[in-house]
Parts: C-alpha cells; structure tokens; sequence
C-alpha cells in the first residue's frame, strides 16, 4: 500500500477553498430552489425544474472533477553531472593516488574496455590478482565500480577516451 504524503499548507488552503464554494453553490442551490417555490413557479412545474437544476448542477460538477483529474502534474527532475572543460594531463591528481606500476597497468587495460580475464592473459597474471589489483583501484581512486573508475582516468587522461 503506498504511504500518502502529507499535504503541504499551500494544498491545505486550495482544498479548503474548493469545499467553501462547493458549500456556497449548494447554499445559492437552495435559496433559489425556495425563492422559486416561494414564487410557484416550482408548484406548476416542479419535477421539470428539479430534474434541470440537478442535471446542470451535475454537469458542472463533472466538468469541474474531469479537470481536476486530467490536470498535468509537472515533475522537475534535477540531474547532476559533472563536466569536466580543461583537457590537461593531470599529474599531480593521478601521484596523489599512489597506484603502483601495475596497478597502472591494470587501469590502462581497464580504459580500453578488458575484462578481468583478458587483464589476466594480458598481463600473465591469474584472475583472482586481476580483481585484487581492481579492487585496490577502486579503493585509492575512490569510486565504486568499474565504470567510474573509467571515467575518472579518463578525466585524469590516463588514456585517451574512446569516442
């Protein structure tokens, strides 16, 4: 069952709004309904003229709900990326995370799109030091899988990115 959120005080004032002229128009509806009695107008024809006021009274309030529920409602969506516009090697970021040589090895291989077993025949190691050196990747690039890891040397030029 889905949890309602609770209403926000600008949708507190726009329902109570809609019950007070809903409750103004049934108070107009009857003092007319007792001004035409009072008159005999309704006396003369008054199945005729409750059946119209009721029929129209629906009618509006049908066309008042259709456009309540067929309202557009607008949903902002905020994507944040961040976009990176100096195209320099950047040395100093790439020491700063202390990979060894074969850890860089391993990134370069990472970039150009290998799998652990293609890193592993590549670099005639065994698979299970391919994942270690990733993993070890990941932890001192601070991300979290192989695609961001990727996209940061990448950014650090590393290797061309392929376009």
């Amino acid at each position: 069952m889905p949890v309602k959120e609770p209403l926000q005080f600008g949708q507190t004032i726009g329902r109570i709004t809609h019950i007070c002229l809903y409750a103004v128009a049934m108070a107009l509806l009857v003092f007319v309904l007792k001004w035409l009695q009072w008159k005999y107008l309704i006396t003369d024809y008054s199945l005729d003229v409750y059946i119209a006021l009721i029929a129209v009274f629906f009618t509006l309030l049908g066309i008042w709900i259709a456009t309540q529920l067929t309202r557009r409602k607008v949903d902002t969506v905020v994507v944040e990326k961040h976009v990176y516009a100096d195209e320099a090697f950047d040395e100093a970021e790439l020491n700063k995370m202390n990979l060894t040589s074969r850890e860089r090895e391993v990134l370069e291989l990472l970039v150009k799109g290998y799998t652990n077993a293609e890193i592993s025949d590549k670099l005639f190691l065994s698979v299970s030091t391919v994942k270690t050196h990733v993993s070890n990747l990941f932890l001192k690039m601070d991300v979290k899988n192989r695609i961001q890891a990727v996209e940061k040397a990448n950014r650090l030029k590393v290797r061309q990115p392929v376009r």
